[in-house]
């Protein structure tokens, strides 16, 4: 899974936004919990946020250079489809 997780040059922030109690974030949460550590190591000067709020639809951002932003909705996904997406947007050069 480390492999997965080695961005490219041109990500330059990677930004999860999720409710801390819904269901629909459970997932996400479960990804997270379990993900973040080996993401940060293999990153350690991407940052990488997590932003909790009340009702909050779960979704991923990605900043690549030049301000260009990619985003992917969580909502209803598993954690391995939540890797998937995760995964393309950390390897993708936007």
């Amino acid at each position: 899974m480390s492999g997965r997780y080695a961005f490219s040059k041109g990500l330059k922030e990677l930004r999860f936004l999720f409710c801390q109690t819904a269901e629909q974030s459970s997932a996400t949460r479960s990804f997270l919990t379990r993900a973040y550590p080996i993401m940060k190591k293999n990153n350690p000067s991407i940052p990488i946020m997590l932003r909790e709020a009340q009702g909050t639809i779960p979704k991923v951002y990605a900043r690549y250079e030049f301000g260009k932003e990619t985003s992917e909705i969580l909502e209803g996904l598993s954690d391995k489809q939540i890797e998937e997406a995760v995964t393309k947007l950390v390897k993708n050069e936007a």
